[in-house]
């Protein structure tokens, strides 16, 4: 019994949008075929208005920080948004493990069917093994350029990164916090860890703020006096021009390469990574309502049409933002950058978010043999969204 979905438009992502098109799914609810409503009779079908596209991919997330919702204010900047998260970090596992289960439920229906996620801690474990959506596990390491912290560091989210068992709906990899929190020897350990497996996905925060630019250039901005009121020496930092430099030097182009907020990034740091770690394997995650949260402010996204940059968008954590919602991050993408079209945007939330957590072949576009998920969005006008429009995920 085959189920037929129809909408004014169908976005199959991988060809163009077809009106009034109808999706065909068998009882594994894969896509059969993607046809036109004028090939059925209206009582063979499931009626929606606006549009039917595939499952949204949330290319990085912070389930674990869940519980922390407004408890960081806006518009500080990230030194100061670090600080807000490690002081207020602590409850009581019970709070913990609801708010998680409440947030993974908020992506669900939001039509969430994938997730980046990073770990420091083994908190969203549980809830990831019931498999209620696809989890690609980033385990962040850090040591602050501090070599007394190397070692620890390593045996600490070792000890972590163990305990997620790896299955059809759950990834991990272990990855470099940031270029200003690796040093060199963590980052070798990190990296070499991954050398014979080429299906990995490395994840690393990428110039969030102009203080990140600022530590590798000359030692000056806010950085410094955060590892000042940490006891940290400065003096292990590598000088470069900017931070993406340092992070160059260690990261493969046989792993996919997820660069994430990139708030700061030039066209010359695009074209330099794409160089250097091959296209195919550079993606680069926005996450613009987290942004415009935490530094008020988003990255210049002409930079990566220039570059043709594969660009994928993610909601970071209930900390830094006000929902888990990929339309509402499309909306704000659209919002200040009207020269986008909704298509190429979706595109990001689609299909690029697939390839950079290598789940191509299941999500991200409408094609047989595929299970994508539907999401249906409402309220739409022409072939773009509105501020009314809502995703809910139907399939």
């Amino acid at each position: 019994m085959y189920r037929k979905l129809k909408a004014d438009f169908v976005f199959p992502i991988s060809t163009a949008p077809v009106e009034n098109g109808v999706i065909i799914l068998n009882t594994n609810n894969e896509v059969v075929k993607i046809d036109e409503d004028k090939n059925y009779d209206d009582s063979e079908l499931e009626i929606y208005e606006g549009f039917l596209v595939p499952g949204f991919v949330n290319a990085h997330c912070h389930l674990e920080l869940s519980h922390l919702k407004n408890v960081a204010q806006t518009g500080t900047g990230l030194i100061d948004f670090i600080g807000q998260v490690i002081k207020n970090r602590n409850h009581s596992q019970e709070i913990i493990q609801a708010k998680i289960i409440a947030a993974e439920n908020e992506m669900l229906q939001n039509g969430i069917v994938a997730v980046g996620d990073i770990s420091n801690a083994v908190d969203t474990f549980e809830q990831k093994q019931k498999g209620n959506l696809h989890y690609y596990t980033f385990v962040e390491y850090f040591d602050m350029f501090q070599n007394i912290n190397t070692l620890p560091t390593i045996e600490q989210y070792d000890a972590v990164y163990q305990q997620l068992a790896e299955s059809e709906t759950n990834k991990k990899s272990k990855v470099p916090h940031a270029p200003y929190s690796v040093s060199p020897k963590l980052f070798d350990y990190l990296i070499q860890n991954f050398d014979n497996n080429t299906d990995k996905t490395i994840s690393i925060h990428n110039q969030e703020t102009l203080s990140e630019d600022a530590l590798f250039f000359n030692k000056s901005g806010k950085f410094v006096d955060f590892y000042k009121n940490l006891n940290y020496t400065l003096e292990p930092i590598p000088k470069h021009l900017r931070s993406i430099h340092y992070a160059l030097e260690f990261l493969k182009p046989h792993h996919r390469n997820l660069f994430i907020h990139n708030t700061c990034t030039t066209k010359e740091d695009i074209l330099l990574a794409q160089k250097k770690l091959g296209f195919q394997n550079t993606y680069w995650c926005t996450c613009p309502n987290a942004n415009l949260y935490i530094e008020n402010s988003l990255p210049n996204y002409q930079y990566f049409i220039d570059t043709k940059a594969q660009v994928c968008i993610g909601t970071d954590s209930l900390t830094s933002n006000w929902q888990l919602n990929i339309l509402e991050e499309i909306k704000t993408i659209l919002k200040y950058c009207s020269y986008l079209s909704f298509e190429t945007v979706l595109n990001w939330a689609t299909i690029n978010g697939a390839k950079a957590l290598g789940w191509q072949q299941k999500f991200g576009t409408l094609e047989p043999e595929k299970t994508p998920g539907i999401v249906h969005i409402n309220h739409t006008e022409n072939k773009s969204i509105t501020d009314k429009s809502q995703a809910r995920r139907i399939v």
